[in-house]
């Protein structure tokens, strides 16, 4: 069965270019971003792991931690953080997990369950489904699944946005419109009546439709 939002993220236990980890312990009570990658020493997927090791930072204020992983074995991982540090800038500061075996990307359903061979002899095109962007809550359950060709950088700026809204949206009774960026309106979601709003919003709210209430964002 394919993983959907709302699926306790699949434990399991690897290696690391930071050591071995249980996933599940390793996230801890904090929020976490899963990102894979069909092929170590690959153009698209270069640039983007220099990219999440500048902004990790972004994801530090969020209590959000970051893990990559890639189709190939651990020490290739730390070869290629060479080629990423001298083309981007910055070698990854955070884990890469090593997959050579798929079992990672098969129990997260990137990979059918009947792939298999050698992960040094696998191309990239035979793991190119090996392109996700998972977050995950610190209830371990997935927030959101993203999924990208291999041609097409990822915005990770939209995975920050993403998980404002998230974070936001699990402490107050609402939802993020279109385009939504932090500190802008949002949505008092159906479920809060009339009369339970009073009381969460006494400054009032904008009625466009009985369904679209507008209110300024909740702080704290």
């Amino acid at each position: 069965m394919s993983l959907t939002i709302g699926d306790v993220a699949p434990d399991f236990e690897t290696e690391t270019t930071q050591g071995r980890i249980r996933f599940h312990d390793w996230i801890g009570d904090s929020w976490a971003v899963l990102f894979s990658h069909p092929k170590d020493f690959t153009p698209v997927c270069t640039t983007e792991l220099g990219y999440m090791a500048r902004i990790q930072p972004e994801f530090d204020k969020r209590h959000t931690k970051i893990i990559g992983l890639s189709v190939d074995a651990v020490n290739d991982h730390g070869r290629w953080a060479n080629d990423i540090k001298e083309t981007q800038g910055h070698a990854p500061n955070y884990p890469i997990i090593g997959d050579p075996e798929l079992k990672v990307a098969k129990l997260y359903n990137m990979l059918p369950a009947a792939a298999s061979g050698d992960a040094s002899k696998r191309t990239a095109a035979d793991n190119q489904t090996v392109r996700n962007v998972f977050v995950i809550g610190p209830d371990k359950k997935i927030k959101l699944i993203l999924v990208y060709p291999m041609t097409t950088g990822r915005n990770f700026d939209e995975v920050l946005r993403v998980i404002d809204s998230l974070q936001l949206t699990s402490k107050h009774r609402v939802a993020t419109p279109v385009n939504w960026q932090p500190g802008e309106d949002v949505i008092i979601v159906p479920a809060v009546p009339d009369d339970e709003a009073k009381k969460l919003y006494p400054q009032g709210w904008k009625t466009l439709r009985p369904y679209l209430r507008i209110v300024p964002q909740p702080r704290g």
